[in-house]
């Protein structure tokens, strides 16, 4: 075995990559179980107090929940599985023994990098398919409070829409595009952020650039005075897009839809700044794997029996656990506009990558 190639030894190779994968998923099933079991304790009156929910709801309820636990804690297992690995290998003097071969510090992490981009392939794949389906399911069962669930027929409800100083509420929207029929609509009027006067309708339909509402009663608030209309247009310039997209929930579209839904909300004039960084967290959340072998390398090097080797772990498990934090802060920051979607989605990958390598080069190289 020499130092010439990035994988000296395929034998090696495989069986590191064997050794991290079987550590990092039997922590993840550990986790798992031991998480949605909490989880189910707090969940399962709710579930029960409705009348007809039994354990095929109580199975449902955990079918749903598990997707979620897994993405979420999928990181920490491998930052956890990273750090035992190489703690094992250490007290065995293995990775003594592959420097003594002539291997670098890279070299004896890639198998491991390697295998944590295929973990990091699949947890996209398994978001994008699986996970993304169930959020969406158990955020609606939840709404109706584990009840029944309605029938999902493409309708919006609640929806309020700003048409320069005015503000629309629909409270039922049925249908997309300008085939959209509106139930319910309000028009609040306003000068100058004054209330001039307060338009309601039953129904309303596309006509031209605006909406046709009627019939209408509008009430004047200067003068307390409500008058008939047989129908009005309001909204002019209001696109479809405005109404029928009310909300978007991240967590419970695909990638290719949450783009699709993106684009829609551009072009009708909402903002999509947030909506944009969970867009790129998409991505650099299941990369984040890959950080993990690289942060947790610190438990790699270093004489085992100087005592220090528990300090190695910690300081592993500390760098793995503050990148965590860092991205739900840039995250968090990034929805509030602090930061632009694309910084808020890959800063704390691009930077704890760089701090992953000055602590490898700092210890070892």
């Amino acid at each position: 075995m020499s130092g010439g190639g990035f994988f000296p030894s395929p034998t090696v190779a495989r069986y590191m990559a064997r050794l991290f994968l079987t550590r990092t998923f039997a922590i993840l099933f550990a986790l798992v179980l031991v998480l949605q079991s909490l989880d189910l304790l707090s969940e399962s009156g709710n579930i029960l107090a409705v009348k007809g929910n039994g354990q095929a709801q109580i199975l449902r309820y955990v079918s749903l929940r598990v997707p979620e636990i897994v993405s979420l804690f999928l990181p920490f297992s491998v930052l956890l599985g990273t750090i035992l690995t190489l703690i094992t290998m250490n007290q065995n003097s293995e990775v003594i023994a592959l420097k003594a071969a002539g291997l670098s510090a890279h070299q004896v992490l890639a198998p491991l990098i390697i295998a944590s981009f295929g973990v990091a392939v699949v947890s996209f794949a398994f978001n994008d398919r699986i996970v993304s389906r169930a959020s969406a399911t158990l955020a609606q069962w939840k709404r109706a409070d584990y009840g029944p669930l309605p029938i999902d027929r493409g309708d919006r409800s609640n929806v309020w829409v700003r048409d320069g100083d005015d503000l629309i509420r629909v409270e039922q929207v049925r249908g997309r595009g300008p085939s959209a029929q509106l139930g319910n609509v309000t028009v609040f009027d306003r000068q100058g952020g004054v209330l001039r006067s307060i338009i309601r309708a039953p129904r309303g339909r596309r006509d031209g650039n605006g909406w046709r509402i009627g019939p209408a009663l509008a009430f004047d608030v200067a003068t307390g005075r409500q008058t008939a209309i047989p129908s009005l247009v309001v909204g002019r310039g209001v696109d479809p897009g405005q109404l029928t997209l009310a909300a978007v929930n991240a967590d419970g579209l695909s990638f290719g839809a949450l783009k699709t839904a993106i684009d829609d909300l551009s072009r009708s004039g909402r903002p999509t700044k947030a909506l944009e960084g969970a867009l790129w967290h998409k991505l650099s959340g299941p990369l984040s794997s890959v950080l993990m072998p690289l942060l947790g390398a610190v438990a790699a090097f270093g004489i085992a029996r100087s005592g220090k080797l528990f300090i190695r772990a910690v300081i592993g498990m500390a760098l793995g656990f503050a990148y965590f934090v860092a991205d739900n802060f840039a995250l968090a920051m990034g929805d509030l506009g602090a930061y632009p979607p694309f910084l808020a989605a890959w800063a704390p990958f691009l930077l704890f990558l760089l701090i992953g390598e000055a602590v490898l080069i700092r210890t070892e190289e």
